[in-house]
């Protein structure tokens, strides 16, 4: 009785850090599945596989809907912004030569910026700390794209990618950004299980049509793209969700809010051990620079 206690301690102590690990590997899975189809068509065929996983969760676990056309358009929406425009970003700038590590530390930024647009949208006050968590950010991320910077060949503003890579991950930023927002001012009675599922609906309809209109939808169905994607659906989009259901039910999402700055330099250095990326001198002080500055804005918000 006494090991089965200390098992699940051990077990609920590790869950947090199990969930960020879980999440890092989303832009590791982005390197080794883009070879294979295009980001708007590789994310599409995720979402909707992940639907039908997920709504036999639904049904096992007979959880409740939420109510009413207008609760669903806004959980769609929100769906929209924290899965579309987030994921479509994330996917296009590795997809166009931008090292993972990078496309994590630039979208890691999301508790600087929704804490600026949470300012103007929800009339919340910036303190102190977050004020020097921004700048922190911002010296951080000019240190490891000016690191980057390749002037010298033609068609490219960084080494291995161009200026669109970089739009693409600020897209991504924004989209994560104002989805945050959104979600909590719109949704914020939303359950979990089915509100993900209408926000995978809404993912799966915009990702689409942006596969239907800008990409051939051809896939090369390897062994590396289907183990890719079964990752994908079930570690990330189903397992790190009932994590992370699990951890609201304990009280415990403050911890993973906490951890999450820890994204970056753990998805550094997966992207290093299994691509290769290297990041300098340079980017190495910009990365722990810019972790100190999202860590000081994700501890005021907590509190």
């Amino acid at each position: 009785m006494a090991a089965y206690a200390g098992a699940r301690g051990l077990w609920i102590q590790a869950m947090p850090v199990l969930f960020v690990l879980l999440w890092s590997t989303g832009f590791i899975g982005a390197r080794f599945g883009l070879p294979y189809a295009e980001p708007f068509t590789f994310l599409t065929v995720r979402f909707l596989c992940t639907l039908v996983v997920l709504y036999v969760i639904i049904l096992l676990m007979r959880e409740i809907w939420p109510r009413g056309l207008k609760a669903w358009l806004h959980i769609g929406f929100a769906g929209v912004l924290v899965h579309a425009a987030y994921l479509g970003g994330v996917f296009s700038a590795i997809e166009q030569g931008m090292p993972a590590g990078v496309t994590a530390l630039i979208v890691g930024l999301q508790p600087l910026v929704t804490a600026g647009v949470a300012r103007s949208w929800l009339g919340e006050t910036i303190t102190r700390n977050q004020w020097l968590g921004i700048i922190l950010g911002l010296v951080g991320i000019s240190l490891v794209l000016g690191e980057q910077l390749d002037l010298t060949t033609p068609g490219q503003t960084f080494t291995g990618f161009g200026p669109m890579a970089l739009v693409a991950a600020l897209a991504a930023l924004l989209g994560i950004s104002l989805g945050t927002i959104y979600q909590k001012r719109y949704c914020t009675a939303m359950p979990l299980t089915t509100g993900t599922f209408i926000q995978f609906v809404g993912a799966a309809l915009v990702l689409g049509l942006g596969a239907m209109l800008f990409e051939t939808r051809e896939i090369e169905w390897s062994l590396t793209f289907t183990l890719t994607l079964a990752w994908l659906i079930f570690g990330l989009s189903i397992a790190a969700i009932l994590l992370l259901m699990a951890l609201i039910r304990r009280g415990e999402a403050s911890r993973v809010a906490s951890l999450f700055y820890l994204v970056p330099p753990v998805t550094a250095v997966e992207a290093w051990i299994l691509f290769g990326e290297r990041l300098g001198p340079m980017a190495l002080s910009g990365i722990v620079i810019a972790v100190i500055g999202v860590a000081l804005a994700a501890r005021q918000q907590a509190r």
